[in-house]
């Protein structure tokens, strides 16, 4: 069985990550990240994906973020990209202070306020080269001007 078809136990979830029982089960219970599947007597079993959005939680909150800015963070992040269904697991999250900055798509941004953080210079270098181009080819399509040499005062007077 690979590891993306496997099903974990509580107890297995638990030794992996080092976190306790009751820890999983508050956080399963308030929608942190809860079992992806169930058995038919209703136990909770957990995906591979389960543990990396289990594992990102707890390094997050490790990292001094509140569950409820976690709690935050993934409902921002729902709204903002429709298409990632669960953040913890699919996207790369970093704590910096009680600010959760989410990567996606070579960008960094504030996961609560979807505020942009950090700006890929490179893409930014290739603007300035296309407005310098686009510069230069303004100006050698403008009429060359005639410009009138300045009168001296004394000639004025």
């Amino acid at each position: 069985m690979t590891v993306g078809a496997e099903a974990f136990k509580t107890g297995e979830v638990v030794e992996i990550l080092g976190i306790s029982r009751r820890q999983l089960q508050y956080w399963a219970q308030t929608g942190l990240v809860a079992p992806s599947r169930q058995t038919p007597g209703g136990h909770g079993r957990y995906s591979f994906e389960d543990l990396v959005a289990l594992k990102t939680a707890k390094r997050l909150i490790d990292a001094g973020v509140s569950v409820q800015r976690i709690r935050s963070s993934i409902l921002a992040l729902q709204k903002l990209l429709p298409s990632v269904k669960r953040p913890l697991a699919e996207m790369v999250l970093v704590a910096t202070g009680d600010v959760v900055l989410a990567f996606r798509d070579g960008a960094a941004f504030d996961a609560i306020s979807g505020q942009e953080w950090v700006f890929e210079v490179a893409r930014f270098q290739r603007e300035v080269e296309a407005w310098k181009r686009s510069s230069e080819q303004m100006r050698s399509s403008r009429k060359p001007r005639m410009v009138r040499p300045a009168r001296s005062r004394a000639h004025q007077a």
